[in-house]
């Protein structure tokens, strides 16, 4: 007993220092606790008993022993008791540590929120407000709501409906993003996104200065937009005025101001008072004739020698646009071809037979005089009548059967008896010839009636002297004499009547055809002073020291470009017509030809915001390269002219057992089904194309028909009115290689060459020398121009200075040519120059002369890139 202690066990922490939020923890804890304290009271207990009273020593033993298993099992609590206050400790501190990392968090996460510049606001799954930032607070106050935590989000929208907040409402192009105009002007941008838990999270975003910088960009836009179209309209040709549905001038240029006379004029003014002070008339889309018809165009005589063509074009939003053309070149034209006209009509009118011409569906569309006087009409009146409405119907129907043959292409010619005017029976003699086109359908009857009313009399009087022959023989020889000689002399006559007659026809041909050579004879003198200008406009735009002029530079080259585009469209027309173009066939691959169209055209549709595709092929087919290229070029033309952005074009190749279809689609205008003949006369052009293209002279469509029959090709074409067209060109399919081309004009690239390089120019046109020194020398050449051959050797000390290159116009004075001069120049130096001639003679003789010659040849009028190139090409040889 003596080593008992009864010192108490040292106190375990009290359960109210133990601070933990898990309340099953704490419960335990406090268990442990009161039966750790009952143990200490029954184990002092027990031993208070055993220490105060005298037992036996059994007895003693047995509480001391008792009481040594009590303390072991005391000793036992005790530590499952600390162990467990160890743990809980732990766990209280990684508690603590988490709720501070917690707390960290959530102050990172309102600092970042309130960070924003744009008003925030987290909506849990239920629509309820859980988080918003100062700005969200903010922005809600302005209409004295009071935004709090726990409000639903359709309370927030009916509030914004209910205070006026919001004025204008716009969805953006999703459906997360909206944007609206408030009360006080501002715009607020809406962004709207799901959270993984089903909650929703809101931005808004005050846009208002991106609003107001976008609306000066659309005005900045507007008007530079406005500039562009006064400058566009400056630089036409046409004199444009337009003027509102008040009758006020709105807009004008000054090609408008040049043409009637004006100085200046006030925008906002009324028409008809500016007008009054011009020599010009006024015309309105309300304007009529004496006759009160609607008047749209009308031609005005100016003092001056001009005329002018003035046209109204009302507009859908009320208003009207005159346009105002100087045709005075085209009047011109027009009273020269009524003078041919004129000589004609008189040869025919002065011949002693009837002569007329009917179309296919025997309509009068000529008559000459004898012809009006014979059947007592008024000069022109039947012009446009048809057969049966200017003869009786027995008179028809006498005629019928020989028109019939006539138009199965059957020359005919037979007797019928008329009465003339006096009253008196006569014997005409007709002959209807047919008349055939390229394509051997008749198109119309030539006819040639003769009155042999005398010859047939002296027939009929033979034939009865014939019969009575042998009873009057004697008494009739004298008088049969004198009846065969005048019998003679009438046949005589008529033979000098018939020859002339046919002299006169031929003469009337030769005429006509005179007329459409007349173009193609002058393309010459036509195209040179264009090729002049065009050289001097090219050296002036090359130029580097360009100032603020090159615009109008740039503007006089493009100008002079649609007028060289005209013109050669114009000389092509007339060869055409003339015979003077004849094609040269030959087998090669028509990828050679298309794969240059392409690259052409593709950059051409990008400039217009045009999408251009392309279908090679490496057939081999038999044509002329470059008349087939003529025909693609216009069709792609066409297509690019008439498709607007954004539009495609596609270019590709289908191939049958013995021929190549070559096909240009575009997705354009269309073209009506009753058009789509029409479309390949002359002078036919669409009613509509896009904007910035020009419209041309409608000669396009008509080369293309032209050069596809000369070259027997058929030409097909389909299109949908608003939805595009198609146009094919059949070729035929060669089965032989290709034979090797020389001479022919391949492109080659430009290189540094013509820095240095010594070039004589030959042409006996001194502004074509001078435009051309200017353009060479802007290249970085030498250059030295002559007159002629014999100037050139006094300029180059007899053509034995340096020189690189020998330029030499085909066409020089006193009948001599460029190829003359060019071999007296070559034969006088020991090492010949190569040479570039430039013509504008498209004959099939020139070009195969200059090939055998080894020479490159250019046409007229030259372009400046083109010309380059071919400087480059040749000087590469050297």
């Amino acid at each position: 007993m003596g080593c008992i202690s009864t010192k108490p066990s040292p106190a375990l922490p009290s359960a109210d220092r133990v601070v933990t939020p898990d309340a099953e923890l704490k419960a335990r804890f406090e268990q442990l606790e009161r039966e750790n304290y009952r143990l200490k009271r029954i184990n002092a207990a027990l031993i208070e008993r055993v220490e105060s009273r005298s037992a036996p020593p059994d007895d003693a033993y047995t509480a001391f022993q008792y009481s040594v298993e009590l303390a072991e099992q005391v000793r036992e609590r005790t530590d499952a008791l600390n162990q467990a206050m160890a743990e809980l400790k732990s766990s209280n501190r990684l508690l603590s540590e988490a709720r501070q990392r917690a707390e960290t968090a959530h102050r990172y996460l309102i600092d970042a929120i309130e960070s924003i510049s744009d008003a925030f606001v987290l909506f849990d799954q239920d629509q309820r407000i859980v988080l918003f930032n100062s700005r969200f607070k903010a922005f809600w106050e302005i209409s004295q709501t009071r935004v709090t935590t726990g409000m639903l989000l359709a309370d927030i929208k009916r509030l914004a409906g209910s205070t006026g907040l919001i004025v204008e409402e716009h969805r953006g192009n999703s459906s997360e993003q909206s944007f609206y105009r408030l009360f006080d002007g501002r715009w607020v941008q809406v962004h709207e996104r799901r959270t993984r838990g089903g909650g929703l999270v809101i931005l808004y975003t005050d846009i208002t200065e991106v609003k107001n910088r976008e609306s000066i960009r659309r005005e900045q836009a507007l008007a530079q937009k406005s500039t562009l179209l006064q400058r566009a309209i400056d630089n036409l040709s046409q004199g444009v005025a337009m003027v509102a549905s008040d009758g006020c001038l709105e807009l004008w240029n000054r090609r408008f101001l040049e043409l009637s006379g004006l100085t200046l004029v006030m925008t906002g003014r009324p028409f008809a008072e500016v007008m009054a002070k011009s020599e010009l008339p006024l015309l309105t889309p309300e304007s009529r004739d004496q006759n009160e018809r609607s008047i749209s165009h009308l031609e005005q005589h100016l003092p001056d020698g001009r005329v002018l063509e003035i046209r109204t074009h009302p507009l859908p939003s009320g208003g009207f646009v005159n346009t105002f053309t100087d045709i005075t070149e085209r009047h011109r034209h027009a009273e020269k071809l009524r003078e041919s006209e004129h000589w004609v009509r008189m040869i025919t009118d002065h011949v002693p037979a009837l002569i007329a011409y009917l179309s296919a569906d025997l309509v009068y569309q000529f008559t000459n005089r004898v012809y009006e006087d014979w059947y007592h009409w008024t000069p022109g009146l039947m012009l446009g009548c048809t057969l049966f409405e200017a003869h009786t119907k027995a008179h028809c129907r006498q005629l019928q059967p020989y028109l019939d043959r006539a138009l199965q292409g059957e020359n005919v010619s037979f007797e019928l008896s008329e009465t003339n005017l006096n009253g008196q029976k006569r014997c005409l003699l007709r002959s209807y010839v047919p008349n055939q086109d390229s394509e051997g359908r008749i198109v119309g009857i030539f006819i040639l009636v003769r009155d042999i009313t005398e010859r047939r009399r002296t027939s009929e009087a033979l034939q009865r002297a014939y019969q009575n022959l042998e009873q009057r023989v004697r008494d009739r020889t004298t008088e049969l004499t004198a009846l065969n000689s005048q019998l003679r002399e009438e046949i005589e006559e008529r033979t000098e009547v018939e020859a002339r007659l046919r002299e006169a026809k031929r003469e009337a041909e030769l005429a006509n055809l005179s007329k459409t050579k007349f173009l193609a004879a002058v393309s010459h003198d036509l195209l040179q002073p264009l090729n002049a200008a065009r050289l001097f406009t090219s050296a002036l735009l090359e130029a580097r020291d360009s100032s603020n002029s090159s615009s109008l530079i740039r503007n006089l080259s493009n100008s002079l470009e649609d007028v060289e585009h005209l013109l050669s469209t114009l000389v092509d027309i007339s060869k055409l017509d003339a015979g003077a173009i004849q094609p040269e066939l030959s087998v090669f691959a028509i990828n050679e030809l298309l794969d240059n169209l392409a690259v052409e055209f593709t950059q051409l549709a990008q400039s217009q915001h045009l999408q251009m595709r392309f279908v090679s092929s490496s057939v081999l087919v038999h044509s002329d390269v470059h008349l087939l290229a003529r025909i693609l070029r216009n069709l792609l033309t066409n297509a690019l002219r008439y498709t607007p952005s954004p539009g495609r074009i596609l270019l590709g190749c289908r191939r049958t057992q013995q021929h190549l279809w070559v096909e240009v689609w575009d997705t354009g205008i269309g073209i009506p089904q009753d058009k789509l003949q029409e479309i390949f006369q002359e002078f036919k052009r669409g009613e509509h194309q896009h904007r910035n293209q020009d419209r041309g002279l409608g000669l396009g469509l008509a080369i293309v028909d032209k050069i596809s029959r000369m070259l027997g090709h058929e030409v097909q074409v389909q299109s949908v009115l608003g939805k595009g067209s198609v146009f094919r060109v059949r070729i035929p399919i060669a089965q032989q290689r290709p034979s090797p081309r020389f001479g022919v004009e391949l492109p080659a690239p430009i290189t540094d060459k013509l820095h240095g390089a010594h070039v004589w120019v030959v042409d006996n046109d001194t502004a074509i020398c001078a435009g051309m020194r200017t353009l060479l020398e802007g290249w970085g050449c030498a250059v030295v121009t002559a007159l002629s051959a014999e100037d050139l050797a006094e300029r180059t000390q007899g053509f034995q200075a340096p020189a690189d290159l020998l330029i030499v116009d085909y066409h020089l004075d006193q009948g001599r040519t460029g190829l003359e001069a060019v071999a007296q120049v070559n034969t006088e130096r020991k090492t010949p120059l190569p040479a570039l001639m430039i013509t504008a003679n498209y004959t099939n003789e020139l070009k195969q002369q200059i090939r055998d010659l080894n020479h490159v040849l250019l046409h007229k009028p030259v372009r400046p890139m083109k010309l380059k190139t071919a400087m480059s090409h040749l000087l590469e040889r050297v």
